[in-house]
């Protein structure tokens, strides 16, 4: 199948939509408590969102799996809807945020599950970089759009983004039917959640496998905990207090992971994956940085820096995981394990945050100390895949 392809292009403008109303969503969620003057509860967003990743991970692979992958989509598509619906309502937005946060946890292992099934291997990382830069051209507007509606009125943010989440669901609608790549006998709770972490201790054995799941991880635990710490760090690092500037810097951010992205599929394949470490190290150094910026500008270069290292590290890895699931356990479950682990990294990530904020830790200090952090853990896990390389 070709990269261009209709069926290609429907799943990107699905995913797009999709991925744009999240992050509408996001942002119009925490101008909300910003308005009610209940800042403390914008990290439980991010909790409830990603909750379902982690509680949900032993089902929605399989599910995946054992349906046409488009049709789980739209299904996935319309929990997101509802949600929203429910937070134009007036309803608190935590809970329409965590039942959007249901849909993206079944969304997720159907939209990259579905790229092994329709591209052979020496296509995967131009198609995950493909589906990444749309994803990530998504937030860049979606966060953008969000931050200027809600600066106008929250309840118009709230009806933008059920409307967005209703197109998508038409374009997964021109997504084929593809078959079932793994069909279920029976949907039995108890035998799916041991296949589930039979996949993952299965995954975990294999070194390749590790390798993705470790460093995908690290990226998005990082990516999730910077995005909450930036709407505290912009008021005091650069003296802006509206809801625009920090959408504004994670727009730029996006910017960065498409561009990083890009470099990828033009410099990486599944033969010379270790090359994405060299955007992984860089993470941590530049969030360093970032914390001692002064200006809207500088912030802007290190955050347009940090997206391409970051976009250069996670588009092979995903690849690497799909090829590597979709020759065992199956891409869906795969998929569903890497949720389970980023959305874990994710969850402790925000609630380390929450915990250093709560006891008062300086949030420029904070920012420095956590790019160390990444550092650390970026650079073990280089020293791991040398070590494995070499006893291997």
């Amino acid at each position: 199948m070709s990269l261009f392809s209709l069926p290609m292009l429907a799943l990107l403008a699905a995913q797009f939509l999709s991925a744009f109303a999240d992050n509408a969503l996001l942002i119009a969620a925490i101008a909300v408590f910003k308005n009610i003057g209940r800042t403390g509860w914008v990290p439980f967003l991010q909790a409830v969102f990603v909750a379902p990743f982690i509680l949900l991970a032993p089902l929605v692979g399989a599910f995946a799996d054992a349906q046409s992958k488009g049709r789980v989509m739209f299904m996935s598509n319309a929990l997101k809807l509802f949600g929203a619906g429910l937070a134009w309502a007036g309803l608190n937005p935590l809970l329409g945020y965590a039942i959007a946060g249901i849909g993206a946890s079944t969304y997720s292992p159907a939209k990259y599950g579905i790229l092994s099934q329709m591209f052979e291997r020496e296509k995967l990382v131009r198609a995950n970089g493909l589906l990444e830069g749309s994803t990530i051209a998504a937030i860049l507007l979606g966060v953008l759009a969000g931050g200027w509606l809600a600066d106008r009125s929250t309840s118009l943010a709230f009806g933008g983004v059920f409307g967005v989440y209703a197109l998508a669901a038409v374009f997964n609608l021109l997504i084929p039917r593809l078959p079932p790549e793994k069909p279920l006998s029976s949907f039995d709770l108890a035998a799916l959640a041991r296949e589930f972490f039979i996949g993952l201790r299965g995954l975990w054995r294999d070194g390749e496998a590790r390798f993705s799941l470790l460093g995908t991880s690290l990226f998005w635990g990082t990516g999730a905990t910077l995005r909450l710490m930036l709407f505290a760090w912009v008021p005091v690092a650069l003296g802006v207090v509206d809801n625009q500037m920090p959408a504004n810097l994670m727009g730029v951010l996006s910017i960065g992971i498409v561009a990083g992205a890009v470099l990828a599929g033009a410099l990486v394949h599944l033969g010379n994956v270790n090359r994405a470490l060299i955007g992984g190290l860089l993470i941590g150094p530049i969030i360093m940085l970032l914390a001692q910026a002064g200006t809207v500008s500088h912030a802007a270069a290190w955050l347009v820096s940090l997206g391409a290292a970051g976009g250069f590290l996670v588009v092979p890895l995903n690849a690497l995981l799909q090829s590597r699931g979709h020759a065992g356990v199956g891409a869906g479950r795969a998929l569903a394990v890497q949720n389970f682990l980023e959305n874990l990294a994710m969850l402790i990530g925000v609630w380390l945050y929450a915990g250093a904020s709560h006891a008062g830790v300086p949030v420029v200090g904070m920012v420095a100390l956590f790019g160390g952090l990444v550092l650390a853990g970026m650079a073990a896990l280089a020293f791991s895949r040398r070590v494995n390389r070499i006893y291997n």
